[in-house]
């Protein structure tokens, strides 16, 4: 019976998470019409914001058990899996080509999620050792970028609101009010929070069992499970029909992982957690910035590139990912 536990409350609390993360989409959807805050800002800030959370609560969990490259694998690994559900989700959703109907919108936020990895990645390599009190300098320029970029984003998406005329949305008599969708957004979030550490730790013990390395696990196994939010989201967000707002949360999810995992030094006490770290995670940094630039090209050029009702560009993306999963098992990240 020990043996099928892990399983047994990794589907238990997956089933939960599913629940949760559709009531982000949801009512994310009714604060973007509600204040008219718009599926960019709401999709990059707060809607990626609350499904990230499962990755800075896991990482802060890592630090305690004294694994922080399990947390290093787990922001770097989830920034690679968004880029593989947004494919996934475009393949699936073939009628509306995601990766080709939100160019306008969200090119800024994937060139800024592209460019805190490559200053996080170069941080890793660089071995600069400057800390103010315990918190190193990096983790807090990777945090000041995070704001000043998604200043930007949100200037960028009032201008092109502007100059398209886009006129906001009427919600009717029957839409939810701004009360309920913070109420409902907040309860989501916190079913997140507590619900999480459950599934994190469950699929720890799952890849224990399978004798791979905690760098691996967070690489491969924990930076999936805990992209489950932001693929749920995602899918009810183009049910909803908001696709601005489901392509917005898996781009700002992983300039959000950025910015957690500035945040996660604070709770790091040892030392800097980019020096900490290998730097071997280069490599799967530089594997995520690939794979977003690779949707970054696919978000700009408007040609059509299907194959019957196939995404080639989707189906590239894919591929890219499962070799870099490939490439990283046979390189013993971290180990």
């Amino acid at each position: 019976m020990d043996a099928y536990l892990p399983w047994i409350i990794f589907f238990l609390t997956s089933a939960i998470v599913v629940v949760a993360a559709s009531k982000l989409a949801e009512y994310g959807d009714v604060i973007s019409v509600r204040t008219g805050l718009g599926g960019v800002f709401v999709g990059t800030i707060l809607l990626a914001g609350a499904t990230s959370l499962p990755e800075l609560i896991t990482s802060v969990s890592s630090f305690r058990l004294g694994a922080p490259e399990l947390a290093a694998g787990n922001f770097f690994g989830s920034n690679l899996v968004n880029m593989a559900l947004l494919a996934l989700i475009d393949l699936v959703n073939y009628q509306v080509p995601l990766l080709r109907s939100e160019a306008i919108t969200q090119t800024l936020t994937a060139a800024l999620a592209a460019s805190l990895m490559t200053v996080a990645t170069i941080f890793i390599l660089a071995d600069v050792d400057l800390v103010l009190g315990w918190v190193s300098v990096e983790s807090l320029i990777l945090i000041l970028l995070y704001f000043g970029g998604v200043w930007l984003v949100q200037q960028e998406g009032k201008l092109a609101a502007g100059t398209t005329g886009v006129t906001a949305m009427v919600p009717g008599a029957d839409f939810p009010s701004l009360r309920r969708g913070i109420l409902g957004f907040a309860a989501g979030a916190i079913v997140l929070v507590l619900v999480v550490p459950q599934l994190v730790a469950a699929a720890s013990d799952i890849g224990a069992m399978t004798g791979m390395g905690n760098s691996f696990v967070g690489t491969a196994l924990l930076s999936l499970v805990t992209s489950l939010p932001e693929l749920l989201a995602a899918f009810t967000a183009v049910r909803l029909g908001a696709t601005e707002l489901a392509v917005g949360n898996l781009f700002g999810s992983s300039v959000f992982n950025m910015l957690a995992m500035g945040i996660a030094d604070f709770f790091y006490l040892e030392g800097s957690f980019l020096n900490d770290i290998s730097n071997d995670f280069a490599l799967v940094g530089l594997l995520g910035l690939l794979l977003t630039m690779m949707a970054l090209v696919g978000n700009i050029a408007r040609i059509e590139r299907r194959f019957l009702f196939i995404e080639l560009d989707a189906v590239a993306i894919i591929v890219v990912y499962l070799l870099s999963m490939y490439l990283l098992y046979l390189r013993g990240i971290g180990a």
